[in-house]
């Protein structure tokens, strides 16, 4: 393998880091804001063999958000896009790519893939609610990101036990509903503290278990990749 592209990345956490990344394999699920952002940072930091799950194609108002969205590739699937993204980046990833929508019926058969760690980017109550409780029970690490809509402010975002959050919409009815499930705690999550803008909320078509929606600003959703990304490498390599 030639490493000579990580050799920043290298004299920051060291050759056995590098090492583990590489035999590592991550799973993203969603590549919306969150997920196509934190599909790359995973990428660049050298992770060898990655999942990437999605079955959208690009619309025009992803594109003040999304990677993979430009005004050249509307309807096109954002899983080919970021699989051409990633292997331009490291051509010896070893690269799965699931173009389908996630619903809990499927999501089994994905986590029976063994991830080494998983993101969660799935910005849908019912299979983001599937995905956790098929994560919490089989024991596979991951990490999941609550609501970036409807705020603007990067330097509110922390990482804590889904118990320990406020001021996310997503975060309180995943916590309600996992209480009916006997999950109080154990939910690694990336969430806002920030107030939600009220004025912002949107009204969707229903479509893929999602009724709602709140405004988004370009950078904010990257900076929750930026986290999501960060929390997965470090738990890697246990720093």
């Amino acid at each position: 393998m030639d490493t000579t592209w990580l050799s920043r990345s290298e004299k920051l956490i060291g050759q056995q880091a590098i090492e583990k990344l590489n035999k590592s394999h991550v799973m993203i699920i969603g590549l919306g804001g969150v997920g196509s952002y934190a599909a790359e940072f995973i990428c660049r930091a050298g992770v060898g063999e990655m999942t990437i799950v999605d079955g959208d194609v690009v619309d025009p108002t992803n594109r003040n958000r999304q990677l993979p969205a430009l005004a050249t590739n509307h309807g096109i699937s954002k899983a080919e896009i970021m699989a051409d993204r990633l292997m331009a980046i490291n051509p010896e990833l070893k690269l799965h790519v699931v173009k389908e929508f996630i619903v809990p019926e499927t999501l089994p058969t994905l986590i029976e893939r063994n991830p080494d760690y998983a993101i969660d980017a799935i910005d849908s109550i019912t299979p983001k609610l599937a995905f956790i409780k098929l994560a919490f029970e089989k024991k596979i690490p991951w990490v999941s990101s609550m609501g970036a809509g409807g705020k603007m402010d990067p330097t509110q975002l922390k990482v804590a036990d889904i118990s320990e959050t406020y001021h996310c919409k997503l975060a309180f009815y995943i916590r309600k509903n996992l209480r009916k499930i006997g999950i109080r705690s154990g939910v690694k999550v990336v969430f806002s503290t920030e107030q939600h803008d009220k004025l912002s909320l949107l009204m969707t078509d229903g479509t893929h278990f999602k009724k709602s929606a709140y405004g988004t600003i370009s950078y904010l959703p990257a900076a929750f990749g930026g986290v999501v990304a960060s929390v997965t490498i470090r738990d890697l390599i246990g720093k």
